[in-house]
């Protein structure tokens, strides 16, 4: 057994203070409750005992088919392939690179809904993968959730010019795969992100400034606005605002299903 030498646990120590400083940081910038700062004690803790390795998960198959003996296609995997395939219904898909379809976990309870891709996502073909999308991810790690636990997606599935609006005719001719997405996810709340999303579902014009922060329904499941992560990027003072809305989704999902307030 290797010896740990002080110069060791004093690497260790630091490096949780690293990793301690990072959640607290991470807490702050999506608007949260920050942490008391802890003093972290320098002494050798006891040395722990080496145990066996953990085996490593084997990476999932990316085939676009079912080998023999694997699970058939779920339905999610059929709705994108099969059914929107390579989509060229509208304009859009003129200048996309990939179609930025969702992801996430299919049995989710938990669903987020922004306008459309940027240009990372249509790059990487994942949806909030940029900035936005970091701030995202760190908004559902402070929500006690990780980006497998939820599933992400947008009302149109490739990228707007210039990252524009998306016009009628394109959201029209993406809904119903909004639509078929949700129904088959059946999710119990689903949060919009950002004036577009919530105006395009809820058909509501009003101000997202005034939505957030109120329970709404949408095709019978609770849904609740909020401001878009590229938003809170440039305005940091609406993130309190935001991680109060998700404090309420928070609460919904601990509580049985019901009613919207």
């Amino acid at each position: 057994m290797t010896t740990k030498t002080p110069e060791d646990f004093a690497s260790a120590v630091e490096t949780l203070r690293a990793a301690l400083r990072a959640e607290v940081t991470d807490l702050a910038e999506i608007g949260a409750v920050t942490l008391p700062r802890v003093k972290l004690s320098t002494r050798a803790p006891v040395e722990p005992v080496a145990g066996p390795a953990q085996a490593k998960t084997p990476p999932a198959p990316t085939s676009a088919g079912p080998g023999p003996g694997a699970a058939p296609p779920g339905r999610l995997q059929i709705l994108q392939q099969e059914t929107l395939g390579e989509c060229t219904r509208c304009k859009l898909h003129r200048g996309r690179t990939h179609i930025v379809f969702g992801v996430g976990n299919p049995d989710a309870d938990l669903v987020f809904v922004g306008e459309g891709p940027g240009a990372d996502e249509d790059r990487q073909g994942i949806p909030f993968v940029g900035r936005a999308g970091q701030l995202l991810t760190k908004m559902i790690k402070a929500m006690g959730q990780s980006r497998d636990d939820v599933y992400i997606c947008n009302v149109v599935k490739c990228r707007p010019p210039n990252n524009r609006d998306p016009e009628p005719d394109e959201v029209e001719a993406c809904e119903p795969f909004l639509k078929a997405q949700l129904e088959i996810l059946k999710p119990r709340v689903i949060v919009g992100m950002g004036r577009y999303a919530c105006q395009t579902l809820l058909q509501d014009r009003t101000p997202i400034s005034r939505m957030r922060g109120r329970w709404h329904t949408y095709e019978g499941v609770d849904f609740m606005p909020t401001f878009h992560p590229a938003y809170l990027l440039r305005s940091p003072e609406k993130k309190r605002e935001a991680w109060a809305d998700l404090q309420l989704v928070m609460k919904r999902l601990a509580a049985p299903s019901g009613p919207p307030d």
